[in-house]
């Protein structure tokens, strides 16, 4: 028993002596570091806590960075994704829009050309086919106008731009156009600026050529070609092409 109650007052006073020991130095360090004696000390202990505060910082704004920049990413993804989902709805709808305007300058260029043709009668037709024996370059089309609708062989065929070319052959709701690029075809034509006279015929590449034009005939670059109306199988002055070139 004396024993362990010796042992309890010498551990009592080992802790009050190092309590004290400790309050001292304490008191001592802030004292030297008021006085400015652990300036030097404080600067060596300070610098690698700075570097390191440094790394730490900059590791940390590193992976702010990255984060921000992934968000960023993830909604640009997101939102290129929403602008390829609306343009594939809307896609049908410009398809539509583009459509009916092709299709109303069409009738307004015919309208317009009908408009200044009060001397002719004219019936409007939709294209339904092609030359079934070249699919690559047509020769010919087919109409949805046949005899019912007082369709006859020879008669010509134009659009608010000219002329296309001229009816070969007639079944009662159908129609076969042989169209002036043919090779075949061949038209009565002058320049309509000198009224120079030739024939236009087409060519193999689909281009038309104006042959038989006299030597001495005024033809430039730009020149309108127009049917002539001789030989009476088309009439005069319906819009044949522009002059693209001129040679001997």
């Amino acid at each position: 028993m004396s024993q362990i109650s010796g042992t309890r007052r010498n551990g009592r006073f080992s802790r009050g002596t190092l309590l004290v020991i400790s309050f001292f130095i304490c008191i001592i360090l802030f004292v030297a570091s008021v006085i400015g004696l652990l300036t030097p000390v404080e600067g060596l202990a300070a610098t690698p806590l700075n570097a390191l505060s440094g790394v730490l910082n900059r590791v940390a704004l590193s992976i702010t960075g990255g984060v921000s920049d992934f968000a960023e990413l993830q909604t640009l993804r997101q939102r290129n994704a929403d602008l390829e989902e609306a343009l594939a709805r809307l896609q049908p709808q410009l398809v539509e829009a583009l459509e009916i305007q092709s299709d109303y300058q069409r009738l307004a260029d015919l309208y317009n050309y009908t408009s200044r043709r009060t001397d002719q009668s004219f019936l409007a037709a939709d294209v339904i086919g092609g030359d079934p024996n070249n699919l690559l370059r047509s020769s010919t089309i087919i109409i949805n106008k046949g005899a019912r609708d007082g369709i006859a062989a020879g008669m010509p065929v134009v659009t608010g731009q000219g002329l296309v070319g001229r009816v070969i052959r007639v079944s009662a709701d159908a129609a076969q156009v042989l169209l002036i690029t043919s090779p075949s075809s061949a038209v009565s034509a002058r320049v309509q600026s000198s009224r120079a006279e030739g024939s236009v015929v087409g060519e193999v590449n689909g281009v038309l050529t104006m042959r038989f034009i006299p030597l001495e005939a005024d033809v430039q670059v730009g020149d309108i070609i127009i049917t002539s109306g001789l030989g009476g199988n088309f009439p005069p002055d319906i819009i044949l092409g522009q002059v693209s070139s001129v040679r001997q």
